[in-house]
């Protein structure tokens, strides 16, 4: 803006009061110019806060919307409702799995061969207990290898593949002339009850114990010469106070089928045992 300088000396009195009129216009233009270069720039700062708040906001209910329809799929499955609200029936009834339909995994050798039908048994559930249902009365079957699958099946643990492989097991050895067929089978039987022994899940040893102990009172001495193998993992075990007692029970059994040479043996590995005979 371009401002007539005038020489106070030589100016009139009009000539004075114009000047001060065009300056003091000059001067509210001025301010009016300034006025609106700070309105401008104050109206582009909340214009851009704004957008970054409407976007943050934006992607925050995204996000919960999506954490809720996650949320909201989950429990509307049935799965997750029986986990988070188990039927007391659940207690009653173990997981059951259907050996003929597909597996999530490769099942193991006992599955498999008892969903191909090479046991010759069957589940029959009962009101009260469950029981087995033999194909051919099983004094006619050949203890190899049907003996060693169901000692086998002793490490499974997952119903019915459990209860088959106990049942199986007990009612085999209680058939007329078990002695005789099982004695030639203990140097391939010993070592998979060993397995279950050893075997991290508690109701596997429980069950791998009472099958020794039930296959000490068919072979009786005959089972002597395999001891050792077998008392290793007793003796582990044997240091938990919730095996104390069972194991003990265990043998004494033993002891009591073996005669006097399985008291040396049980001696010799656990020196702790106190005889029966004592």
């Amino acid at each position: 803006m371009y401002i007539k300088c005038i020489h106070f000396g030589k100016a009139t009195d009009s000539e004075i009061v114009s000047f001060n009129c065009r300056l003091k216009r000059s001067y509210a233009e001025i301010r009016v110019l300034w006025r609106r270069a700070v309105e401008k720039q104050s109206n582009s700062f909340f214009l851009g806060s704004n957008d970054h708040r409407t976007s943050s906001s934006t992607q925050t209910k995204h996000r919960t919307t999506v954490q809720r329809s996650k949320s909201s799929s989950l429990s509307s499955s049935p799965e997750a409702a029986r986990r988070a609200h188990p039927r007391p029936s659940d207690k009653l009834n173990p997981k059951t799995i259907n050996p003929f339909g597909e597996q999530p995994r490769a099942p193991s050798a006992f599955a498999a061969i008892y969903s191909q039908g090479g046991i010759p048994c069957r589940l029959v559930h009962g009101s009260v207990r469950h029981r087995l249902h033999w194909e051919c009365p099983p004094e006619i079957l050949p203890f190899d290898p049907l003996l060693i699958t169901l000692a086998e099946g002793l490490r499974e643990t997952k119903h019915p593949y459990t209860f088959v492989s106990k049942e199986g097991f007990r009612e085999l050895l209680l058939v007329k002339g078990a002695p005789e067929k099982a004695i030639p089978l203990l140097p391939r039987l010993i070592p998979v009850l060993k397995a279950a022994l050893v075997h991290s899940d508690d109701e596997v040893f429980e069950r791998g114990l009472s099958a020794l102990v039930q296959l000490s009172v068919v072979v009786g001495p005959s089972l002597n010469g395999h001891l050792k193998l077998l008392l290793t993992s007793l003796s582990k075990r044997l240091m938990d106070k919730k095996f104390k007692e069972p194991i003990t029970s265990a043998l004494q059994k033993l002891e009591q089928h073996g005669g006097s040479a399985s008291l040396i043996i049980i001696k010799s590995k656990i020196p702790t045992y106190c005889s029966i005979c004592c």
